[in-house]
């Protein structure tokens, strides 16, 4: 449950965003005890969802009617869409630097390496000597190639270009799904019958792209990791002649 201001920060939005969303029926009230109002999950993916929207060039009456009508569907539909988040972890920033072998690092460095990880959504300083792991799964693939020799910034950038790539094909999958399942179920007039059907089709896209991007990722590295071992022969073929 969250304040107001929590709310704000949580979505991205002002106090006054919040106010004026709720005033113009677009959010639903929050729930009361004593003086203060508190608001919960559905605030904030409802919130979330207007600030897309809007993003997208809709107008706030215009979203206002899409919600009255298919708002509640929506939100259902993006959150069999989504994997349950992360759960973040607290960690003191001393063993953080240790896990990551900062230790030997100058301030500037460290800082730099730091604003990195946060920029990937990998960490969060709480500036209370504590960091929150907003993505325990990431440090932990930084962590592991850190201890295998490679550096924590080249670690780092190795997160950053897969992230990359993966927004590409996830941007992909997502078209596809548009194009071939939304779009027919939309030019249909969006029957009730359907929602769930449609729920359950973007269920199995996502794992299907998982299982794609896997296959293909073993595939090309197994091709790069033979392309290196023979360029590595060459040289040492070259070396002894």
């Amino acid at each position: 449950m969250l304040t107001i201001d929590e709310l704000a920060r949580e979505t991205g939005l002002t106090v006054r965003n919040v106010r004026s969303h709720h005033a113009r029926g677009l959010l639903p009230p929050p729930e009361v005890r004593g003086r203060t109002g508190y608001y919960g999950t559905e605030h904030v993916e409802r919130l979330k969802l207007i600030r897309r929207l809007q993003d997208e060039g809709l107008k706030l009456e215009g979203i206002k009617r899409l919600l009255a009508d298919s708002g509640e569907r929506l939100l259902a539909l993006k959150r069999a869409a989504e994997e349950p988040a992360e759960t973040p972890q607290l960690v003191p920033a001393t063993e953080l630097i240790e896990r990551l072998e900062m230790g030997e690092l100058d301030i500037d460095a460290r800082v730099k390496l730091v604003r990195k990880a946060e920029a990937l959504g990998i960490l969060r300083p709480l500036g209370d000597g504590n960091v929150e792991v907003s993505s325990p799964a990431l440090l932990a693939a930084a962590e592991e190639a850190v201890r295998s020799g490679v550096t924590l910034a080249h670690a780092l950038a190795m997160i950053e270009s897969v992230t990359r790539h993966s927004r590409a094909a996830s941007k992909e999958f997502v078209k596809l799904f548009m194009e071939d399942v939304w779009k027919p179920f939309a030019d249909a007039g969006m029957p009730d019958e359907r929602w769930d059907e449609l729920a359950q089709s973007i269920q199995h896209v996502r794992p299907l792209a998982a299982q794609a991007l896997l296959a293909v990722f073993r595939r090309t590295m197994d091709a790069e990791i033979e392309k290196t071992f023979e360029e590595l022969a060459r040289r040492l073929a070259r070396e002894r002649n």
